[in-house]
């Protein structure tokens, strides 16, 4: 797999100049329409892996709202493998914009109470008596270490430096593969999208060693109540960020992310002259359904 290097957009804001601060966005979303952003990196060794061990399928694992959900859906539509998403919690309908897309690139959606999908050696034996060994098991966010392995290559085609890189974060893959490639080393923030994200740094660490964790500082005051939930003040970001600058950011995401990074610039957290360089990794197929409270 091969890809065109993404733009960086240079987001023109009277707030960063006034600061001394020059920010960029990298825009992994417009690599691929349904399976761009930091999903194409994370997929792009497993689909070899996959590939070379010539499974019947590939099953992976996610919440109502994940992007790997819908990615993988759209990689196996447009690749023609059968695809199955084990998703967290119990159908709701109608789906939502996510879950219906993955259902139309013909994923096989079966839901799993929550119990059951956090007992991960409970939920593997289900995996397998329900659906056979004969399948290529892709964990939740395709955070392994082949998905570290792409993410690493996010910085690749950068031509210019940045003095913080900045991603969100779910669990902490794309995040250890940006701080531990050569331009993304000690200068890596990661914004969670989850309520409690301090595990994220043990995360990081897991995947990228100990050394690299401790360079890398994880920002968990941006979660707006937890994963899929929001508050008024970031829709309204959200809409205001993409009046100036016509660029559509998500709700899971990336909006926390930007919210984060021009709060945290507003409160003299970035050195005066800085560039910080945003990643802009996709997911905005799940905004035109409004998360629901609670998930």
């Amino acid at each position: 797999m091969s890809v065109g290097m993404p733009p960086v957009n240079e987001i023109h804001d009277a707030f960063f100049s006034s600061l001394g601060l020059e920010l960029n966005l990298l825009r992994l979303d417009l690599i691929h329409p349904l399976w761009g952003g930091n999903k194409w990196f994370k997929l792009k060794y497993n689909l070899e892996e996959f590939s070379l061990q010539k499974k019947k399928g590939m099953l992976t694992f996610g919440g109502a709202y994940s992007n790997h959900i819908s990615a993988v859906a759209a990689a196996g539509n447009e690749l023609g493998f059968v695809t199955i998403g084990i998703i967290r919690g119990e159908e709701h309908l109608p789906l939502n914009n996510t879950l219906l897309l993955a259902q139309n690139q013909g994923m096989i959606l079966q839901y799993v109470d929550r119990h059951l999908y956090s007992d991960k050696d409970a939920l593997m034996d289900w995996v397998n008596e329900k659906f056979g060994k004969d399948l290529y098991v892709l964990p939740e966010g395709g955070s392994n270490a082949l998905g570290v392995k792409g993410c690493r290559e996010i910085l690749d085609s950068l031509n210019s430096s940045a003095d913080y890189v900045c991603c969100a974060c779910g669990t902490g893959a794309t995040l250890a593969g940006i701080a531990s490639s050569d331009k993304g080393r000690g200068k890596s923030i990661g914004f969670s999208a989850l309520k409690g994200g301090s595990f994220l740094q043990k995360a990081v660490a897991d995947f990228a060693g100990e050394e690299i964790a401790s360079q890398t500082r994880i920002m968990t005051d941006y979660h707006f109540g937890g994963y899929g939930k929001s508050k008024p003040e970031l829709p309204e970001f959200v809409n205001r960020f993409k009046k100036q600058h016509g660029i559509q950011l998500d709700h899971v995401y990336t909006g926390k992310m930007m919210f984060g990074i021009y709060d945290l610039a507003g409160k003299g957290f970035f050195k005066t002259g800085s560039k910080i360089l945003a990643i802009h990794s996709g997911g905005v197929q799940g905004n035109p359904v409004a998360p629901e409270p609670g998930l």
